[in-house]
Order: C-alpha cells, then sequence, then structure tokens
C-alpha cells in the first residue's frame, strides 16, 4: 500500500443529507491539494440511511471508507476509532455540514506541512466572517473565556470542528483525552499547548447549519467538562 499523506474525517451521526454534499465536494478539495488521501466517514449509528450511502461511495471511490458503529459512540470515541485505523501523516477532521468553508482546507493542512502540531479554524478572530444566532455567538464566547480563564489556553476557538494535527502527536495526546463526545477539540488544543506543541489558529468563514439550537443541558455539561479537566490537571496530578 502507498503511503498515504493526509488523513480525513467526518464525523457523522444521521446526516445523510449532509454527506451527499460533503463528501463529493471533500474529494474535489482533497484532489485539488495534490496529496494521497484517504477519507473516513466515521459513522456512529445513524438510522437514516447515512451508512448505505457511505457503501455505495466505497464501491465507487477506494479513498473513501466507512467506519460504521452499530451503537452510539460520540465524536471523541469516534475520532480516537478513526485515528487508530488511519493511515495518514496528517490527521484532519471538519463538520459534515460543512460549517466552516472547505476553501480554508488547503491552509489548515498547509499549516501541519509547514511545522504546527495542530492547526485549528477560528470563529473568533477579528478577521474571522460567522453567521449564527445571537443566543450560540453569546454561549461560544462565554465558554471560550471559561476555557482560557481555567484551562490556561491561548486560543480563542476551541471547538471549531475544523482541525488538522500531526498524527503522531495525536496518537501520544489521545491517551490522556477523557472527553467521549464534545469536549475531545477543547481536550486536544489544551494538552498540545500544555505539552509545549506549536498550536496555530486562523481565521475562517462559518455559517451555522439548520436546525442547530443551544440547550442548556449542552452549556451545563461543557462548563462541567471544563471545571473536571482543570481538576485534573491542576489537583489530582498533585
Amino acid at each position: 500500500m502507498n503511503p498515504v499523506q493526509i488523513t480525513v474525517v467526518l464525523p457523522v451521526y444521521n446526516d445523510v443529507e449532509a454527506l451527499k454534499s460533503a463528501i463529493p465536494k471533500s474529494l474535489e478539495a482533497l484532489t485539488e491539494f495534490g496529496r494521497s488521501f484517504e477519507l473516513i466517514v466515521a459513522e456512529d449509528g445513524s438510522t437514516d440511511g447515512s451508512r448505505e450511502l457511505v457503501e455505495e461511495w466505497e464501491q465507487k471511490d477506494p479513498r473513501v471508507r466507512l467506519l460504521h458503529s452499530d451503537e452510539r459512540q460520540g465524536r471523541g470515541r469516534a475520532l480516537n476509532r478513526a485515528l487508530a485505523e488511519s493511515h495518514g501523516e496528517i490527521f484532519c477532521y471538519y463538520d459534515v455540514d460543512l460549517a466552516t468553508d472547505i476553501k480554508h482546507l488547503p491552509e489548515l493542512l498547509t499549516r501541519v506541512e509547514n511545522g504546527a502540531a495542530v492547526a485549528t479554524g477560528s470563529r473568533l478572530m477579528p478577521e474571522s466572517r460567522i453567521i449564527r444566532s445571537g443566543d450560540r455567538e453569546f454561549a461560544s464566547r462565554g465558554y471560550n473565556t471559561l476555557v482560557r480563564l481555567f484551562l490556561g489556553s491561548k486560543l480563542r476557538d476551541h471547538q471549531c470542528g475544523f482541525k488538522a494535527y500531526r498524527a503522531g502527536v495525536l496518537q501520544e495526546l489521545v491517551p490522556k483525552i477523557h472527553a467521549p463526545h464534545w469536549f475531545w477539540d477543547t481536550e486536544s488544543v489544551v494538552l498540545a499547548q500544555r505539552a509545549g506543541l506549536r498550536v496555530e489558529e486562523f481565521p475562517v468563514v462559518w455559517t451555522q447549519g439548520p436546525g442547530t439550537t443551544v440547550r442548556f443541558k449542552d452549556v451545563y455539561g461543557m462548563g462541567m467538562d471544563i471545571l473536571r479537566m482543570w481538576w485534573r490537571l491542576h489537583v489530582e496530578k498533585n
């Protein structure tokens, strides 16, 4: 098997309509970038035909791979599994709804090629252009302020689902990441910074997808995740 330079992962749960666009657009963008790649769809217990759609793509294009789970694992566990099954030197993932404009993919990958251990899009830099509801904007800014305050991060945006890592670096970080779901994103970049690694963020164009809402239990859960990580880093280690 020829070496694969880039692994791109699309975490998916009941996202068949988004996949119909995300797979061909990803293949086009990656082909234009000009490196060998694999596109892994980490499908997490979907019941809407997502699995069957990806299986059709597998038959048409050997660069597309399905990782299916019968039961819901959560975003973090799905990414851990995809990393274990990946072959790329660079490990990249982004949200299947392409909320972050895919035109930024070359910059994301090039930053890692040029020496960054981790690169991430940012919705909260002055140059970023975002379209989203006021409640999500307020929740996002509040959350990221707490991450910087409690966990010592220098980044502006920790949860943007548009990230790339040197695969070897991420393999070393994963055993220290506890979150099974959304907080995985934050843990990975906080731990990378604490290890003294080069983490770069850059402004992106980002558009809120349809049907996304802020729920109290999500806000509460993410706040508790921050406190648990703070406890782990500052109390348990002593």
